[in-house]
């Protein structure tokens, strides 16, 4: 801070790690939706990160899958990264598909870059969506305030599109409505897309601490049970339901579903309780 860097200064810096030793296996119970010999779909739970990063060494999707398939995964990438094709953040929950082989791992990652990968995602958003089915465009960008989030951007940024459908709309004991249930597919899939273009839409991810917050508005009328629930999340209401793509070594096409998780539904029949009672 006292000194700014000036043309023809020298930069010496000792000591890099590159943290890129091999990861060892850790016995993680794995919820496992389909396997086979070239490549492995997991549901993966909320809180659970995909691989290694600052401050996540260990505990995470690489060391579970590392200790299921005794290290028989691809090795494209670093050596932190082992089968990963994809990934979905820490706090989402959901499918995520993981490579065997390389062969498996190239196809996959080809239909990922392409768009031709099937995503669907289950979202609960405060309030009303307007209009109730739509699709969300813009580029997105790091922000400048802080570089752990993401935003639209008008000059720069990747191409994100994100296309909704409501669902069902909640109400709270006055018969207003509180919540939304979304179903987003996604047309690209940029880092926190789905979580940016609904909170710039107006209609932040219920329990996203990142890019909303719980607005007083909505929970006025909720019981205290129900917004217990909500402050209990250890998320964003966010879940990848459907995975979808083209197998590389069956050429078939290969569709994969799962549940929402308990702590959402509990959540939603809560929320749904409000609009019944007198």
């Amino acid at each position: 801070p006292d000194y700014k860097i000036a043309l023809n200064d020298k930069i010496l810096i000792n000591n890099i790690e590159t943290n890129t030793t091999k990861i060892v296996g850790e016995n993680i119970k794995l919820n496992i939706v389909h396997e086979d010999n070239n490549l492995i779909v997991i549901n993966k739970p909320s809180g659970l990160v995909v691989h290694p990063g600052a401050g996540n060494r260990t505990g995470t999707l690489v060391h579970a899958i590392v200790h299921h398939s005794n290290g028989e995964l691809s090795d494209i990438g670093n050596n932190e990264r082992p089968g990963i094709v994809h990934r979905i953040d820490k706090n989402t929950s959901g499918l995520i598909v993981v490579a065997k082989d390389n062969f498996t791992h190239m196809k996959l990652s080809k239909q990922f870059s392409d768009h031709t990968i099937d995503r669907e995602y289950v979202a609960l958003v405060w309030g009303k969506v307007i209009p109730k089915k739509g699709k969300i465009e813009s580029l997105l960008s790091r922000s400048n305030r802080n570089r752990k989030k993401m935003m639209s951007s008008n000059i720069k940024g990747k191409n994100a599109i994100t296309h909704y459908k409501t669902i069902e709309t909640l109400q709270d004991t006055r018969g207003n409505t509180v919540a939304s249930l979304l179903l987003c597919k996604l047309e690209t899939g940029r880092t926190h897309q789905i979580r940016v273009h609904l909170s710039e839409n107006g209609n932040p991810i219920v329990g996203d601490k990142v890019y909303g917050r719980t607005p007083k508005n909505k929970t006025k009328y909720l019981h205290e049970q129900t917004i217990e629930i909500i402050n209990s999340l250890d998320g964003q209401c966010l879940h990848a339901q459907t995975l979808g793509f083209i197998h590389p070594k069956t050429k078939k096409k290969h569709i994969y579903q799962c549940d929402i998780p308990k702590n959402l539904r509990n959540l939603i029949d809560s929320i749904k309780k409000q609009g019944i009672e007198k």
